[in-house]
């Protein structure tokens, strides 16, 4: 018989596996979001196998009758190696096997079902010591709140401490001290010949986990550099994003989450025909706003303007302008950018960002009292999931109309006009349809080949009926097309005369066509992205 005073602790127990349950849930989703993208639907897939795995495993507890206590025990402890180690595992795994998918969800079904054998067996072996009644809901009442925990601890403090290795292993420790504690707790119920071979392997699996943990930073940066291919030179988690800088040969990298954002040896030409185009059209400009762009390479290309009195970056992720800052190599390539004294960094999501300022009367929590930008520079990622989609939406750039002055200019990166053709048009077309007029163009950039932009203007008041007719307008655009770059500037490394004409002219294989635009509550473009560039991004 189990003392009374013991059950207490066994509801500890619970709480516990809920939470461990739970993590390992939200890391699988996160890793499978970090490397294959589209977080919707990865966490969508992760939940319902993970989900229906729970079930299984309690439908399979049925069959197990005898010896409950030591099959416990050996279930947390299997739990324990299975889900501490499961993501440094399928990181390793990513880059070096084609059936990664049935790897990642074969490791969710097998954590399922361990999870899901747990609460049928402690149930029944709680069973005799209380009314069934009392016995249901605080099980279950312990098991909801250590999901709450779970739920309120990895998005705050887990991943941005921890990272996802760490954070996997941790609660593997704690399955594992869970099953080492169950060996004093469910003492009764076990044999003497039993007892000694569970807590060595309990022992066993804690050292285990325990060294893993102090590896945890090789294990990353091993699994990261076969992913990436290259050395791991920088490496941060924030609460928004991984990420990483590799060395190679010739120069270093940028990922963001996996995926490569610039290559210092040839970013230049990306940069330059991000914001020289538009620069060559809003030559007057004194007040320029950056959206994305926290690594300071847009900036530097703007302060070649000495008539541009202020550059405000919005950019979320504090790291990532931390990075710009201090990590030497990236600080040297942008020039200081973001410490210059024209330069003020706001860090919020450009989203919220566009409207609330946009609302706000007055000097607004940032201190821009209602300011009009002449120009506007738009640097996101590519839109390969739909937190990042809502950045391109017909709701987003209306809202970001509010802080243009009149004849204000737009550069946006577009992603791939020749790999991912719907998604570039989808961009223009969503900006046409939000009431700017567009202008496609394209650069030559080795690292991902060729690159599209858009210049778009607003010429028109922010009313809809407005927006409508700029839609439906067939006028020329009111400025010189292909722009001449200012002689004031110097220093570039790719852009002339010839160049800057060559943007603009657009081959027979990148011509315009008819997709729908990308609106904030049906985001056409995440699954355009995802399609177009699918296992090559």
């Amino acid at each position: 018989m189990i003392d009374r005073a013991p059950l207490g602790l066994l509801y500890v127990n619970v709480l516990i596996i809920a939470t461990c349950g739970l993590v390992y849930e939200l890391v699988a989703g996160t890793l499978a979001s970090y490397l294959l993208g589209d977080s919707v639907t990865q966490f969508s897939l992760i939940i319902g196998v993970y989900l229906s795995a729970l079930g299984l495993g309690a439908w399979l507890s049925q069959y197990l009758e005898d010896h409950l206590a030591r099959t416990f025990i050996e279930i947390e402890l299997a739990l324990a190696i299975i889900g501490g180690f499961s993501t440094p595992l399928l990181f390793l795994a990513f880059p070096l096997v084609d059936w990664f998918h049935s790897l990642l969800y074969g490791s969710v079904v097998l954590i399922g079902v361990l999870v899901g054998l747990e609460l049928p067996l402690l149930m029944r072996i709680l069973k005799e010591h209380l009314d069934f009644n009392e016995l249901v809901s605080r099980v279950l009442a312990f098991d909801y709140l250590g999901a709450l925990f779970a739920s309120v601890l990895f998005p705050i403090f887990l991943v941005p401490r921890l990272g996802l290795t760490r954070t996997a292993i941790v609660f593997g420790l704690l399955n594992a001290v869970v099953g080492l504690w169950g060996t004093y707790l469910l003492r009764p119920l076990l044999a003497d010949r039993a007892l000694a071979g569970l807590r060595g392997r309990a022992v066993l699996v804690i050292g285990l986990l325990a060294v893993g943990f102090i590896k945890a930073d090789s294990l990353t940066t091993l699994a990261e550099e076969n992913t990436l291919g290259g050395q791991i030179v920088y490496a941060d988690t924030s609460p928004y994003q991984r990420i990483a800088v590799t060395q190679g040969e010739r120069g270093f990298q940028l990922y963001l989450n996996g995926h490569l954002q610039f290559n210092s040896v040839d970013e230049y030409r990306y940069h330059e025909s991000l914001v020289h185009p538009l620069m060559s059209v809003c030559g007057e400009a004194q007040r320029v706003l950056v959206l994305g762009g926290g690594d300071g390479l847009a900036v530097r290309e703007l302060l070649r303007y000495p008539g541009i009195e202020s550059i405000t970056l919005v950019d979320l992720d504090p790291a990532m302008t931390r990075l710009a800052t201090q990590f030497e190599p990236l600080a040297n390539l942008n020039g200081q950018s973001l410490s210059h004294p024209k330069v003020t960094v706001v860090h919020q999501d450009a989203f919220l960002w566009a409207k609330e300022s946009g609302e706000a009367e007055g000097t607004n929590a940032h201190g821009l009292d209602g300011e009009k930008f002449d120009a506007v520079v738009i640097d996101f990622p590519d839109p390969s999931n739909y937190s990042v989609g809502k950045l391109y939406t017909t709701y987003f750039y209306r809202q970001l109309k509010r802080h243009l002055a009149p004849g204000a200019g737009v550069s946006i990166q577009c992603t791939s006009p020749l790999v991912a053709p719907q998604s570039y048009w989808c961009i223009l077309h969503t900006l046409r349809e939000s009431g700017f007029d567009v202008t496609p163009y394209h650069a030559s950039v080795p690292t991902f080949g060729v690159w599209g932009f858009a210049l778009a203007r607003l010429l028109s008041p922010t009313t809809p009926e407005a927006d409508s007719e700029i839609v439906n307008s067939k006028q020329p655009l009111d400025w010189t097309l292909p722009p001449k770059l200012s002689p004031a500037v110097t220093g570039l490394r790719f852009l002339n005369g010839a160049a800057m004409r060559g943007l603009f002219q657009l081959p027979a294989d990148q011509q315009t066509l008819d997709v729908p635009a990308n609106r904030l509550n049906d985001q056409v473009l995440v699954r355009l992205y995802d399609q177009e560039w699918g296992g090559r991004g």
